[in-house]
């Protein structure tokens, strides 16, 4: 099985519930997709704006700029020294490299991809584009011998959940007994809310208590689109083995895979700055305060979600039930099913949608 063989886009299947919500009387609440709503800030806009002078090909590693911006940030904001440009690589958003990474690392038939029971389905598109089989599983002891990658995505998406330091480090453990490589998923890690992560760094696969100074196999994912805005600018970037970035780096030059320079310039300067951070999470928070008691005053229960930008929740009914409930109130969410075959009661309701429709929103459960 190859990309010739993937399913339809699972999205398209829910334009009849768009519709249906869009018919509300007082319009459309869409709570669907995971896109954000709120400006660039405006000092990465302006360090946009001082790159457009392009006119070379940028480097697929990376200028040192940026390289360096990574290296920073992770020992700043994440608790990881050690860093250096080798083992550090910017992407052109961190979807590509999901999808791309069991090929840019070799894998093929008969290579076990593992990747979690509620998941991004980019991690099963990723392994089945490279031929090789995708597992889901969240245990580590479940993790089959003859593994290849295992995928953590810490916070998750769509459930929010957390690995702590101890969990993290079960995991390195098993990897290595099995001879896996890992990738981590970490692009939510600085949307925090229930304790301990409301005050405490979320941790990086990379952090010294889970692998020690050891960072063979070890990889860690993370996008600037959710916490800096940037999704249009396809901005992300992975870190870890400095043999596995190598790797990478080397067949992403081959395909041409290169963040274009200006966006390059507007990674740094955005690592660089925590205050629109620190102010893109308020908001977030704020409207995470307002959907979720709303959401259980309507009946649902709210899994997990202690991080990240989505509302992990069900009403104990099948997803297609709740959908067209909540399209009914006017509300698109998204269907527990796009995110694996063990959720078929969940859906998933995302924070990035302004103020207004956040309210709108809460106030229609509130009276449902």
């Amino acid at each position: 099985m190859g990309i010739s063989d993937l399913d339809d886009y699972p999205w398209d299947s829910v334009e009849p519930l768009r519709t249906r919500a869009a018919a509300h009387r007082d319009g459309l609440c869409d709570l669907s997709i995971g896109s954000p709503v709120d400006p660039t800030p405006q000092i990465i806009r302006d360090a946009l704006n001082a790159a457009t002078d392009a006119h070379a090909y940028p480097a697929t590693a990376g200028s040192a700029e940026v390289r360096e911006a990574i290296v920073e940030w992770y020992a700043r904001r994440r608790g990881v020294p050690g860093l250096s440009a080798r083992n550090v690589l910017p992407t052109i958003g961190s979807k590509e490299l999901v999808a791309l990474l069991p090929t840019l690392l070799g894998l093929g038939e008969g290579d076990v991809v593992v990747h979690p029971r509620a998941a991004y389905p980019t991690y099963e598109v990723g392994a089945r584009v490279a031929n090789a089989t995708p597992v889901a599983a969240d245990d580590p002891s479940a993790w089959p011998e003859g593994t290849k990658l295992v995928w953590i995505n810490s916070p998750g998406n769509p459930d929010g959940r957390v690995w702590d330091v101890s969990s993290l480090r079960a995991a390195v453990i098993r990897a290595r007994e099995i001879g896996a490589m890992i990738a981590s998923d970490e692009c939510y890690a600085e949307l925090g809310w229930d304790a301990p992560w409301d005050s405490e760094t979320i941790p990086s696969i990379l952090d010294p208590r889970v692998a020690g100074a050891d960072r063979a196999n070890l990889l860690s994912v993370y996008s600037l689109s959710k916490q800096s805005n940037l999704a249009g600018y396809r901005a992300a970037f992975v870190a870890g083995s400095g043999q596995m970035v190598a790797q990478l780096l080397k067949n992403r030059k081959h395909l041409g895979l290169m963040p274009p320079a200006p966006v390059q310039h507007a990674m740094a300067v955005a690592l660089a700055d925590d205050a629109h951070v620190a102010h893109q999470k308020g908001l977030y928070r704020a409207r995470r305060d307002r959907l979720k008691p709303a959401l259980e005053s309507a009946g649902f229960r709210v899994d997990a979600s202690e991080a990240g930008l989505y509302l992990w929740a069900t009403e104990g009914l099948d997803a297609w039930e709740t959908m067209a409930r909540l399209a009914d109130l006017g509300i698109l969410a998204g269907p527990g099913v796009f995110y694996g075959d063990f959720f078929p009661q969940h859906v998933r309701l995302s924070l990035t949608a302004t103020d207004a429709s956040i309210d709108a929103a809460a106030s229609r459960l509130e009276r449902a």
